[in-house]
């Protein structure tokens, strides 16, 4: 064997993109080498440390794969993995072989035969080595040390390709069972069963369990606070994609002039204040579920955007020409009667009938007939832990009153009301281990009383003398405060929806609140400055 040849070279390299793992591919290089350079045996082995460790190797017994040869133990290893260059052995060399008595087809110790080793460095670091034996002596003494070298080049980079996929296969392997592991905690940490046993209830389950499976987008329909987000949680935890993401999105929160950038993404330099790229929720959620709280806030352009991202399975983030493709499930949410909507040209009709393959309605808790008190129970578990209570209980007028009430703000109120419940009755506790919540700490319940708070203009009463000592400016300050206050907490702090309340911009609702010292913070708190 004189030279390695030019096409045996890429016959090499052509063969290391056709195997399906590391070692199909390490075997065919393997093959390559000896179809090149006539051996009896030849080994790619690992640096790790100050250990050698086998990758692949052809002629030597299956039991070698096993073996780790500490370097500093081997004067052969140690001399191939400190030269810079192909080290071929003299054939009486008396330094020892480590693979003696490892060749397959052959007992005891070597006779006098050929033996080279090459160092694989890569970006000058050594990542390990590849030899060569052969029982003929001096075989490879005539190669040409530039096809050595590369022979080298292409071997070392083979394996630095290989450990980088290898580390980054492992670091997604352990990201995804990471990120799994968090899907289940947050699902039991945030209460993932749809507690009721209701008719209503009983049909919602069922409606779940036999679309949950489907790939189907569902629209929730239901009124402020009855658990449509809980819904679509358990549509997700339910589905073929639970171990991928659910990504929430609420669509009245965007700023108008940034829901094609939340949604889609964009690119760097794509608008004003585009800094760098950013995905978009759509590819974020890709695999697994897109959750579109309050869908029926969008504006028409970015409904045709979601349209098109449903129909093709395409986004195109803002700024960029490529088309990327998703494979995302989308579960959608309003208050709003959308058919009403359509009819009135706010919402896409055609948008509307593809999220509503198979539309899903939560009933109101004033329809779920026996489940208010079970769900008094959960929450008050809920609020026993929190606040380090041994036992708590609800009092038989306390029932009868949380019973008899309408709930209009529905689950989510019911919950406020057993938490606050739940505080008072522990602050006038007596220290001792059962503690019982009393009609006086559930407090007034009553359907006028929350329209009065919630409009405090229209049922105020007209022969109440006003106070108008700080002046018409504060006065009027004043009484701007409490509406806005009131009409935000009734819609869940949601500033488009209190606009349309009261019958204004949104952008001029925030501007005024902000003038008048109004903030929410991130805990659904209203501060007045």
């Amino acid at each position: 064997m004189k030279d390695i040849s030019v096409s045996t070279l890429i016959d090499m390299t052509i063969g290391l993109a056709a195997g399906d793992n590391d070692s199909e591919r390490f075997n065919k290089l393997l093959d390559a080498i000896r179809k090149a350079i006539q051996c009896d045996c030849v080994a790619l082995l690992s640096l790790q440390g100050d250990l050698l460790v086998p990758l692949a190797m052809q002629g030597l017994t299956r039991d070698t794969l096993g073996r780790r040869f500490k370097v500093d133990e081997h004067p052969r290893f140690q001399m191939i993995c400190n030269s810079k260059t192909a080290v071929r052995f003299d054939n009486d060399s008396d330094l020892p072989d480590p693979f003696d008595n490892l060749l397959l087809d052959y007992e005891g110790d070597l006779p006098m035969h050929a033996c080279m080793g090459l160092p694989l460095i890569y970006a000058d670091k050594l990542l390990g080595i590849l030899t060569l034996d052969s029982l003929t002596p001096n075989l490879f003494d005539e190669i040409p040390s530039r096809s050595l070298e590369a022979l080298s080049a292409i071997v070392a980079s083979t394996l630095k390709v290989a450990l980088t996929v290898s580390q980054l296969e492992q670091q997604a392997k352990q990201t995804q069972q990471r990120f799994e592991e968090l899907n289940e905690e947050a699902w039991e940490r945030d209460g993932g069963e749809i507690i009721g046993s209701s008719d209503s209830m009983q049909l919602l389950k069922s409606d779940i369990e036999v679309v949950a499976p489907s790939n189907f987008n569902i629209l929730i329909h239901g009124e402020t606070g009855v658990g449509k987000e809980l819904v679509a949680r358990s549509l997700h935890h339910l589905s073929p994609r639970r171990k991928q993401p659910l990504v929430y999105v609420n669509c009245a929160a965007i700023p108008e002039n940034l829901v094609e950038s939340e949604l889609f993404g964009h690119v760097k330099g794509a608008f004003t204040g585009a800094e760098k790229s950013r995905l978009g929720k759509f590819a974020l959620a890709d695999g697994g579920t897109l959750f579109l709280d309050e869908i029926g806030e969008l504006p028409l352009a970015a409904q045709s955007k979601i349209l098109r991202a449903l129909q093709n399975n395409e986004i195109q983030p803002v700024g960029q020409d490529k088309v990327e493709t998703i494979d995302v499930r989308v579960l959608a949410a309003t208050n709003r009667d959308l058919q009403q909507e359509v009819s009135e040209g706010r919402f896409r009709s055609d948008l509307y009938h593809r999220l509503s393959v198979y539309p899903i309605q939560v009933p109101a808790l004033r329809e779920r007939n026996g489940d208010i008190i079970l769900l008094a129970g959960y929450f008050l578990e809920q609020a026993r832990r929190k606040l380090g209570i041994v036992q708590i209980k609800l009092g038989k007028e306390a029932r009868l009153a949380l019973s008899k009430y309408n709930w209009p703000g529905n689950v989510r109120e019911l919950e406020h009301v057993i938490n606050r419940a739940a505080l008072k009755a522990r602050a006038r506790g007596n220290n001792g281990s059962l503690i019982k919540v009393s009609i006086d700490d559930i407090g007034a319940l009553s359907s006028n009383q929350e329209l009065t708070t919630h409009n405090p203009l229209k049922h105020s009463n007209r022969n109440q003398s006003l106070d108008w000592s700080k002046g018409l400016r504060e006065s009027t300050d004043e009484y701007q405060r409490l509406i806005i206050t009131s009409v935000l907490s009734d819609s869940d702090f949601n500033w488009a929806k209190a606009a349309r309340e009261l019958k204004t911009d949104r952008a001029n609702l925030t501007r005024l609140a902000k003038r008048l010292g109004i903030t929410v913070t991130k805990q659904h708190k209203i501060q007045v400055n």
